[in-house]
């Protein structure tokens, strides 16, 4: 067993956000260009490790362990997004509160990254949407069954799977993302998880973000938010990703129509959905491009 030995190991600070203790990994100097990466459901911020140390320019970079994920605060009761939006802001006050800031965001951490970025305009200056391309629209007529599903799961007490040793987690990371290094999934799998006093694996993902949201998607809320984005933006999906469906409403940019109208695109090649684990170093290729040739 071999596991990722990190370039820059960049280090670990916790903030008090909002009442919740959060997990904050920081590489780079203090007197570099700061970018912010927020990561995708039951990741962490850490595992952005890869894209890091494929970085050729010099950056400070903000990795945030959203609540419940990582090594922050559980709640250990229903998740909210827009607490994640609440979160966001106090960081980058607390971070960035003199100039506007750049956000890079996978995933679910991209769908926050885009929403803030329409709330706030004048606060984010590039965006950098790897993967986010939102929900489709819920049926209002669902709504009696959706909040019914909601109460009848307040009952319940959800758990993660727990696993014998790193080595059973591995298999699982691969699956999700089979061009991915077996190095560099024995190191996710030690950031995804740690060993409990009885030496099992355990997620650090709280499982009540396994619990079903009460409201339901509503995507022209969304699109309502993108449209007032001003912050300079690029896309960026994975050839081989798993959601092409969801991508392809997000791919042609130059219609007038389109929510994220003139926004730059760019397709990472032999890469699915979890591009920074399978495609490290032209995903870094991507972000450098587009931050450094305005």
């Amino acid at each position: 067993m071999t596991v990722y030995k990190p370039v820059d190991c960049g280090n670990s600070t916790f903030l008090d956000i909002r009442g919740k203790k959060y997990h904050i990994k920081v590489w780079g100097e203090n007197d570099a260009p700061v970018l912010f990466y927020l990561h995708g459901w039951a990741d962490t911020g850490s595992t952005f490790q890869f894209v890091v140390d494929a970085l050729q320019s010099k950056w400070r970079i903000i990795a945030i362990d959203w609540r419940g994920f990582g090594r922050s605060e559980k709640i250990n009761s229903n998740y909210w997004f827009p607490d994640y939006l609440a979160d966001l802001d106090e960081i980058l006050r607390f971070y960035s509160s003199d100039q506007p800031a750049t956000l890079i965001g996978h995933s679910m951490g991209a769908n926050i990254a885009s929403l803030y970025a329409g709330i706030k305009p004048e606060a984010i200056n590039q965006l950098i949407n790897i993967e986010g391309f939102g929900l489709n629209d819920s049926d209002p007529k669902n709504a009696p069954n959706n909040y019914r599903r909601w109460l009848e799961q307040q009952q319940l007490i959800p758990v993660f799977k727990a696993y014998a040793s790193y080595d059973e987690l591995v298999p699982r990371i691969l699956k999700r993302s089979p061009n991915m290094k077996l190095e560099q999934a024995e190191f996710v799998a030690r950031e995804w998880a740690y060993k409990d006093a009885n030496g099992q694996i355990n997620l650090r993902a709280d499982p009540f973000h396994k619990l079903p949201n009460a409201v339901q998607y509503r995507r022209q809320e969304a699109e309502a938010c993108w449209q007032q984005i001003q912050a300079r933006t690029l896309f960026i999906w994975g050839e081989n990703t798993n959601f092409k469906e969801q991508m392809q409403l997000l791919k042609e940019v130059n219609s007038r129509g389109h929510p994220f109208f003139s926004a730059k695109t760019e397709c990472v090649s032999d890469a699915g959905h979890m591009i920074h684990f399978e495609a490290p170093k032209l995903l870094a290729l991507a972000i450098e491009n587009f931050l450094l040739n305005n």
